[in-house]
């Protein structure tokens, strides 16, 4: 299998201005074939969001979600180029889809550059602990010690793991576990023609911050969306 370098990321993002993640990920799907990896990210449409990135979407909706009869709701700001694509039925199905998102897996920020500096220093430090202590372990089991680079990458890992998991735009999407919902927005984009953003949300959990019984509102929001 070719070596997806730093530098073969790049050049394919100049070629198309895809993101990083869907650029690198274009060309482990082709094996490192670059001109496959451009074809790949039209197809899925990816390259086409990308170069409509920088046009003003000043329109759009603030869509809503309740769920279980007012114990979870959700606002969200989806802005597109036009009210007339606000208005249609594609758009309000990706604002729907976005909200019940949010609802189900309780994002704590939108994206990676909203994640405060110190946070993830915090994250970093704790992370980089749990490496070395399990790095003690391998030496006592009899197992040869991780050199410090190691220890290094399995934190940058881990790190891109906690992004997965508490950035809204990097997470999979509850309807389809092959995707993430940047790529499913990019995808309306490419379909519907106009840039989209997901602009800002609030999520509401009934008795939120009260000390009692807690439920599991996500699994609920998830057995919804599997009718």
């Amino acid at each position: 299998m070719a070596q997806i370098t730093a530098a073969l990321v790049k050049e394919l993002r100049d070629m198309t201005g895809a993101g990083m993640m869907d650029a690198k990920k274009a060309l482990v799907e082709v094996d490192g074939d670059i001109q496959k990896a451009v074809d790949f990210l039209r197809e899925k449409g990816l390259a086409a969001a990308a170069k409509k990135a920088g046009r003003i979407a000043a329109e759009g909706v603030v869509a809503s979600y309740i769920h279980g009869g007012g114990r979870i709701g959700v606002l969200v700001e989806v802005n597109c180029e036009t009210d007339f694509v606000a208005k249609t039925d594609d758009f309000q199905a990706l604002c729907k889809d976005v909200a019940m998102q949010i609802a189900a897996a309780n994002p704590t920020y939108l994206k990676r550059e909203d994640v405060p500096a110190d946070v993830i220093e915090h994250e970093k430090a704790v992370l980089m602990e749990q490496a070395k202590v399990e790095a003690e372990e391998d030496v006592k089991a009899g197992r040869k010690p991780k050199p410090e680079a190691v220890l290094e990458k399995m934190v940058a890992g881990r790190v891109e793991k906690f992004y997965k998991e508490n950035c809204l735009l990097e997470q999979v999407f509850i309807k389809d576990g092959e995707k993430t919902v940047q790529a499913m927005i990019n995808e309306a984009i490419a379909k519907i023609g106009e840039n989209i953003n997901v602009r800002r949300y609030v999520r509401y959990a009934l008795g939120e911050g009260i000390e009692k019984k807690q439920d599991d509102f996500v699994a609920e929001v998830m057995a919804t969306v599997g009718k």
